[in-house]
């Protein structure tokens, strides 16, 4: 497959948030002789499909975070493997969604995903009495995109990403 766009622009099957993007644009190009297609609203629909997708990953990355941090810094032993699970169905979300292009976007939105992320796992552990443990939790993302998306990567608990 070539480097960069088709002359034709993404293809569906290939990134699906990418063609969206790409068709409501030429959706909007097109000279409309008939007055009876509601091209505006049509392209409109059409992005809003890509932006549904694209929240859904983003979604699922916060989770990852979410959980990633409570893996890594919290003691209790208990909910681990539903930490993990949630993780794992995240994984597997991730897997039918991703693309290049919203791949590039979890990059550039990575670190106020990691906020939000960050956020949840806070509440989380203060609501189990963990506030000392809580109030440690770095400021900053410490995870790649690659360690976030990777099916068998986990932080090590209470300590360093590896």
């Amino acid at each position: 497959m070539p480097d960069g766009p088709l002359p034709n622009g993404p293809r569906y099957d290939d990134d699906f948030y990418a063609w969206t993007r790409y068709q409501a644009e030429v959706l909007r190009a097109m000279p409309s002789p008939d007055n009876r297609f509601d091209r505006e609203n049509v392209a409109e629909e059409i992005e809003t499909a890509g932006r549904n997708e694209r929240n859904a990953v983003r979604s699922q990355v916060r989770r990852i975070l979410e959980h990633f941090l409570r893996l890594a810094h919290s003691p209790a032993k208990e909910p681990r493997y539903g930490w993990i699970g949630s993780i794992l169905d995240a994984r597997s979300v991730l897997s039918d969604k991703i693309s290049p292009t919203l791949r590039e976007d979890i990059e550039a939105s990575l670190p106020r995903l990691y906020r939000n992320a960050h956020r949840l796992a806070e509440l989380g552990l203060r609501g189990h009495g963990e506030n000392e443990v809580a109030a440690a939790l770095p400021a900053e993302c410490r995870y790649s995109v690659d360690e976030i998306l990777a099916d068998d990567w986990y932080p090590d608990p209470l300590g360093e990403p590896q």
